[in-house]
């Protein structure tokens, strides 16, 4: 499983999951820029196999416009701290892995 945080999410989270997450990366990592659109992280997710990780209900709509891939975990709670979501992450990784496996499902809501 690959990840791309989307730049919603501090870019200090790629440094906290290696153990359990070693593909992820920040968008600010890649070629794409701060405040690039939701599409063009789209398009950057799906051409290199990673699932998005993200606040923005935004990517929502995406995923019910255009479907998968690339897949989508959308967090839903808002305020959260670094540790935290990396904590929710680990939490949840079987369901994350189920998830990725999925031939039906392309969006997943972590509360």
């Amino acid at each position: 499983m690959k990840f791309l945080f989307d730049e919603n999410i501090s870019y200090r989270i790629v440094k906290k999951p290696k153990s359990s997450l070693p593909e992820c990366v920040h968008v600010s990592q890649t070629r794409l820029k701060y405040a690039s659109t939701d599409r063009n992280i789209w398009e950057y997710a799906k051409t290199r196999e990673y699932t998005i990780i993200t606040f923005d209900e935004d990517f929502r709509k995406l995923a019910n416009l255009l479907s998968f891939p690339p897949k989508v975990i959308l967090f839903k709670r808002k305020n959260c701290s670094t540790d935290l979501l990396v904590m929710l992450l680990q939490d949840r990784r079987e369901e994350i892995t189920a998830f990725h496996k999925s031939e039906i499902d392309g969006i997943l809501e972590i509360s």
